[in-house]
């Protein structure tokens, strides 16, 4: 989902993973399917997300916020100051 220029990213998340990474989109569930290094405890995992986000498409970190899904697997994160174009660019997606 878009307007102008924030987004919204449907996201399939694999806490307490060997390393933090982008895998890919999950045809399946219809989301983009992100491996962290942190626990599911203390939202730790929830953090390393949000800044692998913002790190990967070059935002600050306060324009990267969970939206739903703190505490499942299934999330959905809004991004400020990307299109979806330079977001599947920069995600290699």
């Amino acid at each position: 989902m878009e307007d102008d220029r924030s987004i919204t990213i449907l996201v399939y998340l694999t806490p307490a993973a060997q390393r933090s990474r982008i895998v890919g989109i999950d045809p399946w569930r219809a989301r983009l399917k992100v491996s962290v290094s942190s626990p599911p405890m203390d939202g730790a995992a929830n953090s390393e997300l949000l800044a692998l986000l913002s790190d990967s498409l070059g935002v600050e970190r306060p324009m990267v916020s969970l939206q739903s899904g703190m505490s499942s697997r299934r999330k959905s994160v809004r991004i400020t100051g990307v299109t979806a174009s330079e977001a599947r660019a920069s995600l290699g997606v």
